[in-house]
C-alpha cells in the first residue's frame, strides 16, 4: 500500500481557528468525515473548507508525484478542468458589463466570418450553458486524426475548422457538453479584447481577484508544484495531459485550493460582478443538468432545509475537482484529487462536508 502523509494546515504555515465551523459543523466532525473518506477511498489530494474566502480547515493527503515520492501539500497545484468554464464565464460577464459583449446577441456580432444561418441563432448565453446546438466537430476531427490533439491553432482558425457544422438541435433545446462551445467563446473574447485569451483572462478576472496560482500557461503545466495526474496508483500509470490553447476555456486551467476558495467568495459574495451578472451566473439555463453559465446550481439539504449553492466540478487527465459554495452562509468546500476518483464519489464527499443530505 502506498505511504500516505497527512499534512495539517498548520504545517503549511496557515492557522486553523479553534472551533471554526463550516455549515455549523465542528472541525472534529470534519476530521471524522475526512479520515473515513481517506481510509475508504485511498484519497490523494487536498481538502479545504472555508468561509468568506478564508480557509478554516485544510489537509493534504498522499502524493503529488508518486514516482518521485513528493507528497501533496495544501499548496500543491492541480488541473481544475471544467472549473475553467466558470472562470471564463466570469470574464465574459465582465465584458458584458463593459459593453463589449452581450449574452443574447448573435455570435456573428463578434465572429464576423462565422456562418450566417446558424450564427444568427447561436448566442453567448447558449455557448456558456452548453446548449448552443453547435456540434462537436473538434472531437470528431480528433477521432478521425489523433494528430489534431497535438496541433495548436489560433482560436479563430479552430472555429473555422471545428465549429461550422449544422446545428445538432435548436439552441436552448438541450444540454451538450461540447468543446466547440468553448472554442467559440475563446474566439469571441479575443475578438473584442484584441488580446490572446489567457492575457484577457489574467487582466479581467485572475489578477483583479488575486488568483496568483491560477493559470493555463505551459510554465504552470510543467511546474514542480504541479501534481501529476494518474489513471492508477498501483502500479503508477500517468495520464497524458495534452493541451491546446484554443481549448483552455473548456478545461485548461490549473489552480490551488486556496485560490479556488478565494474565487468562490469574491465572485459569488462580493460586488466584483454587478447584480445583473450575479443573477445570470446563478440562473439555471438547462434544467435537465442544473446548468447555469459555466457551472451548476444545486440545492443542498441541510437539517431538513434547502440552501442554493454554486457547484463547479472538473475532470481531466487524472485530475478531479469540486468547488461548492453555499450562497447564504458564504461557506465553501474545495476538493482536489490526482488519481482519477469518480466525480460522483467526490460530490457525495463534498455533500458530507457541507452536512447536506443528497436526494435519493
Amino acid at each position: 500500500m502506498l505511504h500516505r502523509r497527512d499534512l495539517l494546515l498548520a504545517g503549511a504555515g496557515l492557522a486553523l481557528a479553534p472551533g471554526a465551523a463550516l455549515a455549523a459543523k465542528p472541525l472534529g466532525t470534519a476530521n471524522l468525515i475526512v479520515d473515513a473518506f481517506v481510509k475508504d477511498q485511498g484519497f490523494n489530494g487536498v481538502v479545504m473548507l472555508g468561509k468568506a474566502g478564508k480557509p478554516t480547515y485544510a489537509r493534504a493527503f498522499g502524493m503529488a508525484d508518486l514516482e518521485a515520492a513528493r507528497p501533496a501539500t495544501v499548496d500543491t497545484v492541480y488541473g481544475v478542468a471544467s472549473i475553467s468554464k466558470w472562470l471564463t464565464s466570469t470574464t465574459v460577464l465582465k465584458l458584458v458589463e463593459a459593453g463589449k459583449l452581450s449574452l443574447d446577441a448573435p455570435i456573428t456580432t463578434w465572429l464576423a466570418d462565422y456562418r450566417k444561418d446558424t450564427g444568427a441563432k447561436v448566442t453567448l448565453r447558449r455557448l456558456l450553458s452548453n446548449s448552443s446546438g453547435v456540434p462537436n466537430g473538434f472531437t470528431a476531427a480528433a477521432k478521425a486524426d489523433p494528430g489534431v490533439l497535438t496541433r495548436d491553432l489560433p482560436a479563430a482558425e479552430a472555429v473555422r475548422r471545428y465549429c461550422q457544422g449544422d446545428l445538432a438541435f435548436e439552441p436552448g433545446a438541450r444540454f451538450d457538453y461540447a468543446m466547440t462551445n468553448w472554442i467559440m467563446v475563446v474566439a469571441a473574447i479575443e475578438a473584442v479584447t484584441g488580446q490572446p485569451y489567457q492575457d484577457a483572462m489574467r487582466a479581467i478576472t485572475l489578477d483583479p481577484l488575486g488568483l496568483k496560482t491560477t493559470d493555463a500557461s505551459q510554465a504552470t503545466a510543467t511546474s514542480p508544484r504541479l501534481a501529476a495526474g494518474y489513471a492508477s496508483v498501483a502500479p503508477p500509470v500517468r495520464r497524458p495531459n495534452t493541451r491546446l490553447s484554443f481549448t483552455n476555456a473548456g478545461g485548461g486551467y490549473f489552480s490551488t485550493a486556496s485560490d479556488l476558495l478565494k474565487a468562490a467568495h469574491q465572485i459569488f459574495d462580493t460586488n466584483f460582478l454587478a447584480p445583473v451578472s450575479q443573477t445570470a451566473l446563478r440562473t439555471i439555463e438547462v434544467a435537465s443538468d442544473s446548468y447555469a453559465l459555466g457551472g451548476r446550481i444545486r440545492t443542498l439539504w441541510v437539517d431538513g432545509k434547502p440552501y442554493p449553492a454554486g457547484w463547479e466540478t472538473g475532470n481531466t487527465a487524472g485530475y478531479r475537482s469540486v468547488l461548492g459554495h453555499r450562497f447564504d452562509a458564504r461557506t465553501s468546500v474545495v476538493i482536489l484529487n490526482n488519481t482519477s476518483l469518480s466525480q460522483k464519489t467526490l460530490d457525495l464527499f463534498a455533500d458530507q462536508l457541507f452536512g447536506a443530505v443528497t436526494p435519493a
